[in-house]
């Protein structure tokens, strides 16, 4: 599982060099063939192909996620000002309580 795994050698079968035969009044030269141009590796991964549904499904799917963690947010702001507003209204029914004491002596 964790050996790990190389990828066959190249099978492609090389160029020949040409053979050309010397004539009397040219030297002999020899021309080096070309070296061959490498190719470009080919991946094994998966590529990923975005149908008109399946980027349907996304633009839905990213909405709904945006709109539940709106709402959640949504909610939470409005746990916090309904908490605020009773703390105040509190604040203010204890004060005049305090205040109606104090005017009586």
């Amino acid at each position: 599982m964790f050996t790990p795994k190389y990828p066959t050698p190249d099978t492609a079968p090389t160029a020949p060099t040409p053979v050309s035969a010397p004539t009397a009044d040219a030297p002999a030269t020899t021309t080096p063939a070309p070296a061959p141009t490498p190719s470009a590796p080919t991946s094994n991964r998966p590529v990923v192909q975005l149908t008109p549904g399946s980027t349907l499904a996304l633009v839905g799917g990213g909405t709904a996620v945006v709109l539940v963690i709106g709402a959640v947010l949504v909610s939470l702001l409005l746990a916090v000002a309904i908490t605020g507003v009773s703390v105040a209204v509190c604040a203010v029914v204890l004060r005049s309580l305090v205040n109606n004491t104090h005017k009586g002596r």
